[in-house]
């Protein structure tokens, strides 16, 4: 089941001279549970493809379809709302709220929405995270590692179509990194997420089902794991 997809996606900033094109005619899809890496150096239009994705940015051309739904083709207050319920976002700095403790940022989205959390789905994500014991502590009182699970949780409370991770190891080392990396392949696998993740770091795609690059705004699929299976 597709459940993103991108065609012919392109994003320019400025004119004649100063005219940049940051992605250059993108295509690509995602099947259901599919977890994907986009590797790149900094510049080289990663996060400007995601931005478009996640809605966070207007491509120049294109479309981006995200569970057959196209995303610019909705009005503004209709994407806002389809984009708070089906796409997660996972950062590289946690944007966790300060005054909230762990469960209560991991289900401020569901409130965002006037949504009632389960308390069982709750649960069972702050298992998976290994938060259980940490539920009511407020971000300062964790470390880095730990908020990044809570910025995933997060992520995966809403039940989103697609999850979105910019560099999300980027503030860890490397230890943390791996459990971060460890963490998203098992929530792609437990519940069937897709996940598309932007990284400098071509260490951390070994999680990954498939391996994206994209270098001055052009995307090339290096391809995953079936395919190595297969050749």
């Amino acid at each position: 089941m597709e459940i993103l997809k991108v065609q012919n996606l392109c994003k320019t900033y400025g004119k004649g001279e100063t005219r940049v094109e940051a992605v250059k005619n993108v295509t690509f899809s995602l099947e259901k549970g599919e977890f994907a890496a986009v590797v790149g150096e900094s510049g080289s239009g990663k996060s400007t493809l995601l931005n478009c994705i996640g809605a966070l940015d207007d491509p120049t051309s294109g479309r981006i379809l995200i569970d057959g739904q196209d995303l610019f083709g909705m009005k503004d207050e209709e994407r806002t709302i389809f984009r708070r319920r089906n796409i997660g976002f996972i950062f590289q700095s946690f944007q966790l709220v300060s005054e909230l403790d762990v469960e209560q940022n991991i289900v401020f989205p569901l409130l965002l929405d006037y949504r009632r959390p389960d308390p069982e789905d709750v649960r069972e994500i702050l298992d998976l995270l290994g938060l259980s014991d940490r539920r009511h502590h407020l971000p300062s009182q964790l470390s880095g590692g730990q908020q990044q699970r809570v910025a995933i949780g997060r992520a995966l409370i809403t039940k989103p179509k697609l999850i979105l991770a910019d560099e999300p190891t980027g503030n860890l080392d490397s230890k943390n990194s791996q459990d971060v990396m460890a963490l998203l392949g098992q929530a792609s696998r437990r519940y069937q997420q897709t996940i598309l993740m932007i990284t400098h770091n071509r260490n951390l795609t070994a999680s990954a089902d498939r391996v994206l690059q994209v270098s001055d705004g052009i995307l090339t699929d290096l391809g995953g794991k079936n395919d190595e299976a297969l050749s």
